[in-house]
């Protein structure tokens, strides 16, 4: 058994007798344990999953408001924020915080995302309330010292361009966000750009904390071994007096479709690969097609005997690997097909996914092939909620968004539900080819007559410090 097992995977006759919901759940379908909701004085959502069959804890956590809110210029700011929070809080400089950590065997992560701060932590149940009292230090009374911010904001300088240098595979999702969402929240680097990253400065992070952290902000979900009554207590003693944040939550607007075609290529002189991505507006959080959406994505890219992978990389050995992906923000994100290739076979590969696209919307998918997606989704998707960080981090998410548990307790019925016809009309979750925003990174010298084939061409230089021209 994994660490520990807080779903169980059932028929509709087991989960009658184990779950007062079970009426509602399809068979085989994948449910969340039961859990608490407490909102304290100032807002703050707490989560309690309480489970005893290991002693251990894990909290996951989020701050609403994440890098939407970055100031236009200064993209980076939040992922920056994140990164200083385990940089010494409370009376612990940076050094005694993580041996803190480390001393109790435990792990303590932060990150961010487009919408949250986000913390993720999993200790001894014994030291439920050191992993609290370390998560409040870090999101309410971090050091923000100078000269670790400074350290901070050069590593990510140094990163990017070191990405730029060896595999610019790990950037052409940065790529094709910013050209794709020109002009559009969505399209700015969370991670930031050298320029950006330059151009923040520690008082830019003091003031993103005190506009766009606060405790009416704050969502904890602990899953574990713990006693509920007592780590309420904890809790409300430890975040229940963070005050509110002063500025409002930052939005975006849904952005239209692209029609037509436009083409970024970022020159790297001298390379041999060509990195690609064809995309479009996609999907969004919530949409009601999710479930044939998500079929179609599995077939199509989404797993190594897909359509994509199929024919790049199987039958025609022109890459190591072909996908496609769904991003799903809060407004509708990018579906795009992603491989790379030998500079030489550039058209070729870009022609195969492009006739493999058209086959999509042409063909279909055969029953043969929907059922295979369904049980293909159906085992990726119950290890996902096995751990206590699984299932923490899973109702955290809920809460974010707004979902009510359904989102996941029916996820898989939804799959198993999903008509012909409701998987054929998702296939348009994939732009028509016609309509693509196309980026590559490769030899500009070598592949310019290739990428002007495709549609109107804008060119910049891989070592140019930002993501679009």
């Amino acid at each position: 058994m994994n660490l520990i097992r807080f779903v169980s995977v059932a028929l509709l006759a087991t989960l009658a007798v184990a779950s007062p919901h079970a009426t509602h759940a399809a068979e085989g379908d994948i449910r969340l344990p039961d859990y608490t909701t407490t909102t304290l004085e100032n807002g703050a959502t707490l989560l309690l999953v309480p489970n005893k069959d290991v002693p251990l804890v894990a909290a996951s956590v989020r701050v609403r408001g994440g890098s939407l809110a970055d100031a236009k210029g200064k993209e980076g700011t939040a992922s920056l924020l994140s990164d200083m929070l385990s940089q010494g809080a409370g009376q612990r400089d940076a050094l005694a915080f993580a041996q803190a950590v480390d001393g109790a065997g435990g792990s303590l992560g932060f990150s961010s995302s487009g919408e949250s701060i986000n913390a993720s932590a999993q200790f001894l149940s014994r030291d439920t309330g050191l992993m609290l009292s370390l998560i409040a230090d870090a999101l309410q009374r971090p050091k923000m010292e100078q000269a670790e911010f400074d350290k901070l904001r050069k590593r990510a300088i140094a990163g990017i361009a070191n990405a730029k240098d060896s595999d610019p595979r790990q950037l052409i999702g940065i790529y094709a966000d910013a050209w794709l969402f020109r002009d559009h929240p969505y399209g700015r680097a969370a991670g930031g750009d050298e320029t950006s990253l330059a151009a923040i400065t520690l008082e830019d992070l003091q003031a993103f904390r005190r506009q766009q952290m606060g405790g009416d902000r704050l969502i904890i979900a602990i899953a574990g071994d713990f006693d509920p009554a007592a780590v309420t207590t904890q809790a409300r003693k430890a975040f229940g007096g963070w005050a509110a944040a002063e500025a409002a939550l930052p939005t975006a607007s849904a952005k239209t479709r692209e029609s037509g075609r436009r083409v970024l290529l970022v020159d790297k002189p001298g390379a041999t690969q060509t990195y690609f991505a064809l995309t479009n507006i996609g999907s969004r959080h919530g949409d009601p097609a999710e479930a044939a959406q998500d079929l179609v994505q599995t077939a199509f890219g989404g797993r190594f005997t897909s359509m994509l992978n199929t024919e790049l990389r199987v039958k025609s050995g022109l890459t190591y690997g072909a996908r496609s992906g769904i991003d799903r923000p809060r407004q509708p994100g990018m579906a795009a097909i992603t491989s790379f290739t030998k500079t030489e076979s550039t058209k070729a590969a870009i022609d195969l996914a492009i006739a493999t696209l058209d086959r999509l919307h042409k063909d279909g998918l055969d029953a043969a092939t929907l059922q295979s997606a369904r049980n293909y989704i159906a085992g990726q998707f119950a290890p996902e909620l096995e751990t206590a960080p699984q299932v923490a981090a899973a109702i955290a998410n809920l809460t974010l968004y707004e979902d009510s548990r359904d989102a996941i307790d029916g996820y898989l019925g939804r799959v198993a539900a999903a008509t012909p016809e409701q998987v054929a009309a998702a296939r348009a979750v994939f732009p028509d080819s016609k309509d693509l925003v196309i980026v590559a990174i490769g030899d500009a010298a070598r592949i310019r007559s290739v990428m002007a084939g495709y549609g109107a061409l804008t060119e910049m230089k891989l070592n140019d410090p930002r993501f679009t021209p």
